[in-house]
């Protein structure tokens, strides 16, 4: 708050008046601003926790550049960092607390089934949304005005993972499975369908649940089945741990991931088997021009940008470009500018279509090498 200009009332100063006086010279000098205060809404407890502190860490060196160039409509941006578990119950919770703390922008939530269940409660409150990392198509597919992300949509993954599977792998037989969460459940069924659409059908369509027991049988089961290829839509560390128990039981087939696993967790569980393992990732922004100096200021911090970082940063600084076009922190003009404007971010130039997707480049396939990921190329 800025404090207005003392003016000493005619006469001698009554001793209130003189310990006013001195109490207002005693303070430190004020901020021109109110900061801003952004929500930002990821896992920092349950299996996501790395796709969370990726996303995470990304927002917040958007958020310091950010007040290094002035903040968001020349007022410092803060961030109310809260877990939300990729629990659908408790990512309702932390919006219902962003909504009660008067905070009206938010990045986030990392997991579909989080980012549907809160985006209702930030729609009914005219709160600003924008993801880095929800992928299914319906979180935009309802045409909250609000509702944003920065990453691809789960139909153009499975359009893209049914394609390259027809094209490599038409003559194998390839089992799809899926261990029973929203995620890996909705992939697996659009792979399927895609898949079945172009003329090619899986010799296995199953679910499973997780554990190095059900893992070390489901191994043998694809196995005895004679499975050449398997596409899993599950987390980093489950297919991690999958593809190396599968691997010390003697059956390596051609593994085939998502952006689930884009994340150096899952070559570390998965050791020297990860080699060769296909993935659907976006665009990898770390190796376009546009995102080169804030990959160099990672890089220079011993920060590896890879994965969900740089679509973090981008998500905030969206959110920073908006405000500054609209020349408000309110959500509504920060809502339209987003839908009609194009900016230049860490993604290259890009806008954000009616439902809220942005337009920048899809889906690329991704090959897992020495611990890192690379595109596959034809």
């Amino acid at each position: 708050m800025k404090i207005g200009r003392f003016v000493p009332a005619r006469g001698p100063l009554r001793p209130a008046l003189i310990a006013l006086s001195l109490c207002l010279a005693l303070l430190p000098a004020s901020r021109a601003a109110a900061d801003v205060v952004i929500g930002v809404a990821v896992p920092r407890s349950g299996p996501y926790v790395a796709v969370g502190e990726q996303v995470l860490r990304g927002v917040e060196a958007a958020a310091r550049d950010a007040n290094a160039m002035g903040g968001l409509d020349g007022q410092p941006v803060t961030l109310d960092v809260q877990d939300d578990a990729c629990d659908s119950n408790t990512a309702m919770a932390v919006a219902n607390h962003f909504v009660r703390s008067n905070v009206r922008l938010v990045v986030g939530h990392v997991c579909s089934n989080a980012s549907i269940a809160a985006s209702d409660i930030y729609a009914q409150n005219g709160v600003v949304m924008i993801t880095a990392a929800s992928v299914a198509a319906r979180l935009t597919d309802r045409g909250l005005p609000n509702i944003f992300r920065v990453c691809g949509r789960d139909d153009d993954q499975a359009r893209l993972s049914a394609a390259v599977l027809a094209e490599r792998f038409r003559d194998r037989k390839i089992a799809l499975i899926q261990d029973q969460t929203p995620a890996a459940r909705s992939l697996a069924a659009a792979t399927k369908d895609n898949l079945n659409r172009i003329g090619v059908n899986e010799a296995l369509f199953l679910s499973f649940s997780p554990s190095d027991a059900d893992d070390a049988a489901l191994a043998d089961r694809l196995k005895s089945a004679g499975i050449e290829v398997v596409y899993y839509g599950g987390d980093a560390a489950e297919m991690g741990r999958l593809v190396k128990i599968a691997a010390d039981r003697g059956f390596r087939p051609q593994w085939f991931g998502t952006s689930a696993i884009a994340t150096p967790d899952f070559a570390k569980i998965a050791g020297s088997a990860s080699n060769g393992v296909l993935m659907t990732f976006y665009l990898d922004p770390s190796r376009q021009p546009a995102a080169a100096a804030v990959v160099k200021a990672f890089k220079a911090e011993g920060v590896d940008p890879t994965g969900s970082t740089i679509y973090g940063y981008a998500a905030m600084q969206a959110l920073v470009a908006a405000g500054n076009f609209a020349h408000s922190t309110e959500p509504r003009p920060i809502a339209q500018a987003l839908h009609t404007e194009r900016f230049d971010l860490v993604l290259g130039t890009v806008g954000f279509d009616a439902k809220g997707d942005v337009t920048a480049q899809g889906y690329v396939l991704y090959v897992w090498k020495d611990g890192s990921f690379t595109p596959a190329g034809k």
